[in-house]
């Protein structure tokens, strides 16, 4: 296994799947060419953990909604519990978008179009991708983008 001290090209190694092993506490660096193989993995096993994490916490749910009883006895026992519910069931629905976002970030790193801006071409700041891996805009863009929205909205 290559060492944390090797060149970028000696630690990007493929296993039997074709995607890139990881060195032990890989953190993508401004040092390494932007995108590199092991850039791409790194951002594809968070992407993919967090798409896991997700489905995980909807089967809880499910599982929970499956199992226990909607019926209260008490009518504010009752509207606490549909309106603990109605949160819970609005909160999967955002993250059911969210992993569509997730799938699209995926398909982006397959084609080779991930981490760079769809508006303008130019890379996406590895910072700005570590807090929000669905990024698709960068900073700059992104501003401008919301300024637009928020143009638009008020007229």
């Amino acid at each position: 296994m290559a060492t944390a001290s090797s060149t970028t090209t000696d630690k990007a190694t493929n296993d039997n799947s074709g995607h890139t092993e990881l060195p032990e506490g890989y953190r993508p660096s401004p040092d390494e060419e932007f995108m590199n193989p092991l850039q791409l993995e790194y951002f594809r096993r968070r992407l993919l953990d967090w798409k896991k994490q997700i489905l995980a916490e909807a089967e809880g749910t499910l599982a929970v909604l499956q199992s226990e009883p909607l019926r209260e006895p008490d009518l504010n026992d009752r509207a606490s519990s549909e309106t603990d519910w109605s949160i819970e069931l609005r909160t999967r629905d955002r993250q059911r978008k969210l992993i569509s976002k997730i799938d699209a970030a995926l398909r982006r790193i397959e084609d080779g179009e991930y981490g760079y801006c769809e508006v303008t071409g130019e890379p996406i700041s590895l910072g700005r991708l570590e807090a929000r891996p669905i990024a698709t805009m960068t900073v700059e863009a992104q501003e401008r983008h919301e300024r637009q929205e928020k143009i638009s909205r008020d007229d």
